[in-house]
């Protein structure tokens, strides 16, 4: 298991909204695109039940240029 595995939608929800991410718009299905006013950055968070595979967990972030030393601080 990876650092960043182990995380739910609502724990990762919660770490995007103090890092400046709103819920912006529904997406197709579970997913929605949440953006960052400040940093004019973009991100998909995908609203499913249980936890976020480590993968998806990286590319949220990517999306959103946060480094993972500094969502896992929060």
């Amino acid at each position: 298991m990876g650092r960043l595995s182990g995380f739910r939608y609502r724990e990762i929800a919660h770490r995007l909204t103090v890092l400046g991410f709103a819920f912006d718009r529904q997406a197709a299905g579970s997913h929605e695109i949440w953006f960052n006013a400040t940093t004019q950055r973009y991100t998909t968070l995908v609203n499913h039940p249980g936890d976020l595979p480590e993968g998806t967990v990286r590319a949220i972030l990517k999306q959103a240029g946060i480094e993972p030393d500094q969502f896992l601080e929060l």
